[in-house]
């Protein structure tokens, strides 16, 4: 039984150094735009809803936070920038504009 306790976590351990997760990560599932986009609004702190000035605004609330500048890390900002980008991206057209 402690050789197959011990099988189990050097295969666990050889699996994040080998692929950068842990066997347990490839089980959850993959989220959908759907929770993407509330977890933008979350992290942005914006309603759903909101206008294109309020989520830029949010977002320049948010990085000045997280910016590596001010002690925050190059990943959160990457976040606060996906988190902008996404919500931006589900915003209707402007009526009668072409994309393009």
């Amino acid at each position: 039984m402690l050789k197959l306790v011990f099988a189990v976590v050097a295969l666990s351990i050889f699996c994040r150094w080998a692929l950068g997760k842990w066997p347990w990560e490839y089980l959850r599932p993959v989220p959908t735009r759907s929770q993407a986009v509330f977890k933008a609004r979350k992290l942005l702190g914006v309603e759903d809803g909101a206008g294109r000035d309020e989520i830029i605004a949010a977002h320049r609330r948010l990085t000045t936070l997280v910016h590596p500048d001010k002690g925050g890390t190059n990943a959160a900002m990457q976040e606060a920038n996906a988190a902008r980008d996404l919500l931006l991206d589900e915003l209707p057209l402007p009526h009668g504009g072409a994309e393009g």
